[in-house]
């Protein structure tokens, strides 16, 4: 399916955010998804992932995360320094303003004239895995892709030592999916058993999937990315989707 992109500029917490916007070329109403970058904003390997989603038949929104602190367009590199410069950014970043960004991105979501109505999704990657979580607790949000969510099974989000995050997640109404990497040091084996323990005992819609591969394995630049792995991850991804949102 051929797509048409480009960015948008919207107020969120008296601030305007930048999204990239990717939609279906083709006439129609699609589910809309909330994409959330890694700690680099919306690089290329992030906006490739939004384009290839959007082309299997979805509108998607991809708001830089730190739109409070870097300039409109700022990606941010993958070296010692651009790595060193995401996390501080992170850090200065307290929960409630991602929070207002998540509503603020949702809502033109729900008023893009290619938005089936009642249709709204979110995935995300590393850090945007954890806020993808957090927008799994919004009611109008029926189906999400985690990728190596960080910071869920111990709550650290940004600015906000304990998120709380995973303590809410009986709140989760939509189906819920949740991609690890086995040998990622960030979401160890008891983080990851911590957070499936804590799904099962409240009834939450979810599956999660385990490939054998490092932390951002889907990131495709890099000593890290897994192609394999990332294709099956990312169709893991359209099955939720597209069963939740088929009807």
């Amino acid at each position: 399916m051929l797509v048409n992109s480009g960015t948008v500029d919207i107020p969120a917490g008296g601030w305007p955010m930048r999204m990239f916007v990717a939609a279906p070329r083709a006439p129609g109403r699609y589910a809309g998804i909330l994409c959330y970058s890694d700690i680099f904003q919306l690089t290329g390997p992030m906006l490739r992932a939004c384009t290839r989603l959007a082309g299997y038949g979805f509108v998607i929104a991809a708001p830089e995360i730190y739109h409070r602190i870097e300039p409109a367009g700022a990606a941010i590199p993958f070296d010692d320094a651009g790595r060193t410069r995401g996390l501080e950014n992170a850090r200065k970043t307290p929960v409630a303003h991602f929070d207002q960004d998540r509503r603020a991105a949702l809502d033109y979501l729900a008023t893009h004239p290619q938005v089936a109505s009642g249709k709204l999704g979110a995935m995300g990657f590393c850090i945007g895995g954890h806020l993808a979580f957090r927008a799994a607790l919004e009611p109008d949000v029926r189906a999400t892709a985690c990728f190596y969510g960080t910071g869920i099974h111990d709550g650290k989000l940004g600015l906000d030592e304990d998120a709380g995050s995973l303590a809410r997640a009986g709140e989760i109404r939509g189906k819920l999916l949740m991609v690890w990497g086995a040998e990622d040091p960030h979401v160890p084996e008891q983080g990851r058993a911590a957070i499936d323990a804590k799904l099962r005992g409240t009834g939450v819609n979810y599956s999660i999937k385990l490939y054998p591969a490092e932390h951002a394995f889907m990131r495709d630049e890099g000593p890290r990315y897994d192609p394999e792995a990332t294709d099956r991850a990312f169709g893991d991804m359209i099955t939720v989707f597209r069963g939740v949102f088929a009807s």
